[in-house]
């Protein structure tokens, strides 16, 4: 059995692709790098990556490709520059959060022979570093489940764009969560009582899961990607209460680098 580590090139080095790469160039693979900002890959240089000048020369060679990038144009735009260079036999693994619409698109513009799997991911920088990821998938993932597997932890959803779909409706429910928490603190303000109060009794009941990400401290999940998702999601289906979380995380410009939980604060 060949047990030869695929070559793989990694297009996106944000806060989340960053440790991601870095698994995957720790677990023995030759991982060839692509980011717009070229910098954010000297580390991963220093340690035997290879970084390409452009999509198209990252991929050229690569057995299985894997995008994490920051929403549909960048993907898209990314795409556009890639897939020319992609050879019959690769793999495209995109682990961003683009939707089932853009997945969609994205595979419209393959080649004949090169497969396309959806695979975004719940977690942030924390567990990207720890491989613990959910990895929401859509199609086949046995060909690039050695790859799969040293970054988390692969629930099957269905076809292509299943997992884009899943991503939606899971993430959409974490940042209601933490918008709830945030009004729940104020009101408790606005009564009162105690923050520290508030939080701990929150978190004994069924929003434990939101308090703990309202209040986490180990995360970076920025507002303006978070309010990117929602976005997607209320673009999809009328959705009055996520329209108002939309307008909770976009009221305030200063907020929109910050973490998720910066809205709770």
């Amino acid at each position: 059995m060949d047990i030869t580590p695929q070559k793989i090139a990694f297009l996106g080095l944000g806060s989340m692709g960053l440790p991601m790469a870095r698994r995957l160039l720790d677990a023995g693979h030759p991982l060839t790098l692509w980011n717009r900002t070229a910098s954010k890959a000297d580390a991963l240089v220093a340690d035997g990556a290879v970084r390409a000048a452009t999509p198209a020369e990252a991929v050229r060679d690569a057995d299985v490709v894997v995008t994490m990038l920051a929403d549909p144009a960048a993907a898209l735009a990314v795409a556009d520059e890639m897939v020319p260079a992609l050879r019959p036999g690769t793999h495209w693994i995109d682990t961003s959060t683009v939707g089932p619409d853009t997945v969609a698109a994205l595979a419209a513009r393959l080649p004949a022979g090169v497969t396309l799997i959806d695979a975004p991911v719940m977690g942030s920088v924390d567990r990207a570093a720890t491989g613990e990821l959910m990895i929401l998938a859509g199609g086949d993932t046995a060909p690039v489940a050695a790859v799969l597997d040293r970054l988390g932890t692969v629930t099957p959803c269905g076809g292509p764009g299943a997992g884009a779909a899943l991503k939606l409706v899971l993430i959409n429910a974490a940042i209601g969560g933490v918008a709830l928490v945030a009004e729940a603190l104020t009101l408790a303000g606005a009564l009162g009582l105690p923050r520290e109060l508030a939080l701990r009794t929150l978190g004994a009941g069924p929003l434990a899961g939101a308090v703990g990400r309202a209040t986490a401290t180990g995360s970076y999940f920025p507002v303006a990607l978070a309010a990117k998702d929602v976005a997607l999601a209320t673009s999809s289906a009328k959705l009055p209460v996520l329209e108002a979380v939309h307008g909770l995380l976009t009221a305030d410009p200063a907020l929109l680098a910050e973490d998720l939980a910066a809205v709770a604060r």
